[in-house]
């Protein structure tokens, strides 16, 4: 595919409009469909959809193996870590509203928190699996 002018524009095109769009889904989930799993999916859409037009050596460059699995586990922190606050700050594993003094406020904060958790390991997982399964050698 690298000999493909119009595709090659046209994804330089659709790539920036597809990561703005998984951020609108990722803030939009506090008020409607969304949230962390579905923008993390569509992020890392656009990075397998910039492999697919741009070869996978050029996605492992723009988003390198290291960082994808560094992904892995910070979002899965960051979920812990919310966790946790709500333990230290004297409530029960998840429980928003100690997060803030306005138990409305809390709920936000923890939710936000946790769905960029989620996006983030769910775009390093998909992004982990596509490079597992694109990078592999065919036999025969």
């Amino acid at each position: 595919m690298r000999r493909e002018p119009v595709l090659r524009v046209v994804g330089k095109l659709l790539i920036p409009y597809m990561l703005v769009f998984a951020l609108y889904v990722q803030f939009h989930g506090d008020f409607g469909p969304g949230g962390g799993f579905q923008a993390g999916v569509i992020a890392a859409a656009a990075i397998i959809f910039y492999a697919l037009i741009f070869g996978l050596p050029a996605a492992r460059r723009l988003v390198p193996e290291w960082l994808v699995e560094t992904m892995v586990a910070a979002g899965a922190f960051l979920y812990l870590a919310v966790g946790f606050a709500g333990l230290a700050l004297g409530g029960n594993f998840l429980d928003y509203f100690v997060l803030d003094r306005d138990p409305v406020a809390g709920q936000h904060r923890g939710i936000f928190w946790v769905e960029l958790g989620v996006l983030i390991t769910v775009s390093g997982v998909m992004l982990k699996i596509f490079y597992m399964f694109a990078g592999r050698q065919r036999e025969g």
